[in-house]
């Protein structure tokens, strides 16, 4: 239950659909209307970055939805993990960032096919250094790990099993699948999470995913959230 005069809308992983994510605030910004005067709170579950086309632009969309409603909290996922490393300096999270959708992210910060295929990892680090801007970094620095609402805790990608939520580890609440995904009690509390693709909404006794593959053709969803009642919300492709 979400505590009274409270409403949360949770987001699942972006990743680079700037067209769908405006679509879908649009959506919430006239559901929440019709629903009447409350705490409205907005968690973006992370991995917002990467595979599809418009990581810089979602970033940007994002930090003016920050500074427009300073309720919306943020969620660091894997991608987010991976890629500040990359932006450090580290080689191999670089390298690594390259394999999971890293290039479009690069690309959507104006560096062409040709120059990103041209450059060494070395050259292609100092690079990206150069074209993300720093409020960029700060902003994916600036995310939260685990936030809990009245019965419901939101997370990227899951929580271990008979672990207290103040007790998790980062490495878990970002990275975690088949322990967490395979286990079919119930947790302190009900874990929103993404991180896993479905092709829909997936409804658990402990758990309620909300990753449905915006990038890969499917729709971005919110999850709303307001006393003992919760709806879903899609932009579609």
């Amino acid at each position: 239950m979400i505590p009274a005069g409270q409403r949360v809308y949770a987001i699942g992983d972006v990743h680079g659909c700037v067209v769908q994510l405006r679509q879908l605030l649009a959506m919430m910004a006239a559901d929440d209307a019709t629903r009447g005067a409350a705490e409205t709170t907005i968690i973006l579950l992370g991995d917002l970055v990467d595979r599809g086309p418009g990581s810089a632009a979602v970033i940007d969309e994002l930090i003016a939805l920050r500074e427009r409603a300073p309720a919306t909290r943020f969620i660091a996922g894997n991608h987010e993990e991976v890629f500040l490393h990359a932006l450090e300096g580290d080689e191999q999270a670089l390298r690594m960032f390259c394999r999971i959708g890293g290039r479009e992210t690069i690309m959507s910060y104006g560096l062409s096919g040709p120059e990103y295929e041209r450059l060494d990892y070395v050259e292609l680090a100092g690079e990206l250094q150069r074209i993300v801007p720093p409020a960029h970094t700060a902003f994916l620095q600036s995310f939260e790990d685990v936030i809990a609402i009245g019965d419901y805790a939101f997370v990227h990608a899951g929580v271990r099993p008979g672990v207290a939520l103040s007790e998790q580890k980062v490495s878990d609440l970002r990275w975690i699948r088949s322990t967490f995904l395979d286990f079919a009690g119930r947790h302190e509390k009900m874990i929103v999470h993404g991180h896993t693709i479905t092709p829909e909404v997936e409804r658990k006794a402990g758990r309620i995913g909300i990753d449905t593959g915006a990038y890969a053709g499917g729709p971005l969803t919110a999850l709303g959230l307001e006393g003992e009642d919760n709806w879903v919300l899609q932009a579609t492709p």
